[in-house]
C-alpha cells in the first residue's frame, strides 16, 4: 500500500480540503474556549462569531470534500477555506492584535460565492 493512500478512492485535493476543513473545527473549537475563558464584551461576542463560522465551514469541508469531484465543486470548497481563512483570520487578529479587519468582507464575499457555487455544482449532477 502507498503512504498517500490513506484515504482510498479520495483523490489528494478533497484529502487536503477535508484535513483543512479539520482543522478549521479544531481551532474554532480552541477559539471558543478562548473567547469564553479570557475575553469579554464585544471582544468576546467577535470571537465566538468566528470560531461559529470556523466550525460550521470546517465541518463542511471535512463533509463535502470526500464526495466533490467535479472541479467546479473543488473550487466551491477552495472558496469556502479561503473565506473561512480570511473572515475568521480578520476578525481574530482584529481582536488579539487590534489589526484592521478589512479582509473580513471579502473573506464573507468568498463563504457565499462558495455556497452559489457549490449549490450550481449540486444542481448540475
Amino acid at each position: 500500500m502507498h503512504a498517500t493512500s490513506s484515504a482510498p478512492g479520495v483523490p489528494r485535493p478533497q484529502r487536503w480540503l477535508a484535513a483543512a476543513g479539520a482543522v478549521c473545527a479544531a481551532a474554532a473549537v480552541a477559539l471558543s474556549a478562548y473567547a469564553a475563558h479570557a475575553s469579554e464584551g464585544p471582544a468576546q461576542t467577535r470571537l465566538q462569531t468566528a470560531a461559529v463560522f470556523a466550525f460550521g465551514h470546517g465541518l463542511a469541508l471535512v463533509l463535502l470534500a470526500p464526495a466533490t469531484c467535479r472541479r467546479l465543486g473543488r473550487c466551491a470548497l477552495l472558496a469556502l477555506s479561503l473565506g473561512v481563512l480570511l473572515f475568521c483570520g480578520s476578525v481574530v487578529s482584529g481582536v488579539l492584535a487590534q489589526w484592521p479587519t478589512t479582509l473580513a468582507p471579502l473573506g464573507g464575499m468568498l463563504l457565499i460565492g462558495g455556497w452559489l457555487l457549490l449549490a450550481l455544482d449540486l444542481s448540475r449532477r
